[in-house]
């Protein structure tokens, strides 16, 4: 996989598996012409007032996608914080399926930036 910042080839598998959950997570469902089923839901939900609902619809909309375009590891747990107007983080715990390693991954997500 690419590096979307640099173009280069990303070695590091960790790398790879991170910017594949952030492009999910901030691609809005129905952006992309072949594969309208890609993406999640966050978008619709970023600017909605926190509470206890929202973050249950956050954490579905979060797992939900994950599970079905990233083959490459199995979620543990999800948080989610700094929860602001276009944007929050989502820290995942999960597993790499092919090595047993566990990773801890940061995502910071700005949604305003969508287009």
């Amino acid at each position: 996989m690419m590096s979307r910042e640099t173009g280069q080839l990303l070695q590091d598998e960790i790398a790879s598996i991170q910017q594949s959950v952030s492009d999910i997570l901030s691609t809005p469902i129905n952006l992309r012409i072949m594969r309208r089923n890609y993406g999640s839901r966050l978008a619709d939900l970023i600017d909605q007032p926190v509470n206890d609902a929202l973050i249950v619809q956050l954490y579905s909309a979060i797992y939900t996608p994950i599970l079905r375009w990233e083959n490459r590891i199995s979620i543990e747990t999800i948080s989610v914080s700094d929860i602001s107007s276009g944007g929050l983080v989502v820290e995942l715990e999960a597993v790499h399926l092919l090595s047993g390693q566990t990773l801890n991954l940061n995502i910071p997500l700005k949604m305003g930036a969508i287009t």
